[in-house]
This record gives structure tokens, sequence and C-alpha cells, in this order.
């Protein structure tokens, strides 16, 4: 996978505002080591239930129309600096458009940090449906990935 961004200044303001020097770091060096310790699909669960304790510590308001969700969503997000969402209903489904994910600052570390942090936002996006009355049996996951800041999660019920 690859970053969508055609210029290199706007990924360094992404960089900049997302990724705070220290933190992000720490952060970093604790997803590598667990990938490296467990691996990448055994480490999903877990992060996804980080996820899901985020969202149960930075709740929602109550949405009453999809427009109202979405708007609550990228307020919570733009506390974080972590990007946009748009959201588009389907005959079953939810679709959540994630753009400005956060991005690592080197390259190596770019494909990792994605998985990890998409990971997470299963969680939160799962964590937040339930909190606007979601069932526990509807899923939630990562659907399409266009690029490393462009990802798009489905919230549909699993047939």
């Amino acid at each position: 996978m690859a970053l969508n961004e055609q210029n290199s200044a706007v990924l360094r303001y992404f960089q900049q505002q997302q990724t705070p020097a220290g933190w992000f770091d720490m952060l970093t060096i604790m997803v590598d080591g667990m990938v490296r310790n467990v691996g990448e699909k055994d480490s999903h669960p877990f992060l996804t239930q980080m996820g899901i304790s985020f969202g149960q510590a930075f709740p929602l308001p109550e949405a009453e129309t999809v427009g109202e969700l979405e708007a609550h969503i990228n307020n919570r997000l733009a506390q974080f600096n972590w990007g946009i969402v748009d959201i588009d209903v389907e005959d079953n489904a939810m679709v959540i458009r994630h753009q400005a994910l956060p991005v690592a600052r080197h390259d190596r570390e770019q494909n990792r940090w994605c998985n990890a942090f998409c990971a997470m936002m299963e969680g939160v996006y799962a964590s937040w449906m339930r909190q606007q009355g979601g069932k526990d049996s509807v899923a939630l996951w990562r659907d399409q990935s266009w690029s490393l800041t462009d990802v798009q999660f489905r919230y549909q019920g699993r047939f």
C-alpha cells in the first residue's frame, strides 16, 4: 500500500500535526514490539479492544441522523488531528470513509502503522456505533484501503 499524498509539503504537514514527537515515537515502538512478538494477525484483536476502550473513554453525543453522526465523529477526530470521515448508507450497511489518517514519519513504519491504527479504529467505530444503539451482532471492519491515509470501514451484519 502506498501514500496517496503527491505533495510532500502536505505529507510533512500531516506528519507534524498528527504524530507529535515523543508520544508518537513511544507508541510506534510499542506497536512494533507487539507485532514482532505476536505477529500482526494476533495483535489485531488486542488493538481492536484498545479501540473499543478508547471509544468508551471518548463517547459521542447521541445522533438523530447520519449527518449528525458524521459531524460528531468528525468533531471527535478533530480533537486528536486524526482526519475526517464521510458516511454513506447502503441498503444494509453503513460505509465510513476515513481520510487523512495519521501517517508514520518513516517509510519503513508506514504499512505497519496503518494496519495497527485501522485495527484500533475498527474498535473505536464499533464502540461508537453501539453507543448510538447498534447491536453487538453487527460487525465493523476495514473494508478497503485506497492508500495509507484513505481507508473505508463497513458496518454491516455478517451473513
